[in-house]
């Protein structure tokens, strides 16, 4: 859909997530974390609910944050190869992430919402 709205590549820098699927919101931001950048992680904590458009789509999101060290790195991450992702995993300083919304690098709702609520609850 970016590539449709003008994004050449068609890639986006976007927080870890995906589909439910019938499992437990908790359990899945989790196995996707360790799909996606490698690290599998014990323990996220749940800050907040989304619906992205109310109006038009049912889905609801659901907004985990969690911490992460080095010897957590199980594997190199990139996305699950059965469901054809193609993830590069980006690790940037908090501020330039920040700067990254402003200068227009980073358009995912998901990911600034994020950004945002550790800027405002000083997590970072």
């Amino acid at each position: 859909p970016t590539y449709v709205n003008g994004n050449p590549s068609g890639m986006m820098i976007e927080v870890c997530a995906g589909l439910l699927d019938g499992a437990h919101p908790e359990d899945c931001i989790k196995k996707e974390v360790e799909e996606e950048t490698g690290y599998q992680i014990p323990h996220v904590k749940k800050v907040f609910e989304s619906y992205m458009s109310p109006g038009a789509v049912t889905e609801i999101l659901h907004f985990f944050i969690g911490e992460y060290q080095d010897q957590m790195k199980v594997g190199d991450g990139g996305g699950a190869e059965d469901e054809s992702e193609n993830i590069e995993v980006l690790e940037v300083l908090f501020d330039t992430a920040l700067n990254m919304i402003t200068n227009g690098e980073i358009k995912d709702a998901k990911t600034i919402m994020l950004l945002q609520y550790a800027r405002l609850n000083n997590i970072i």
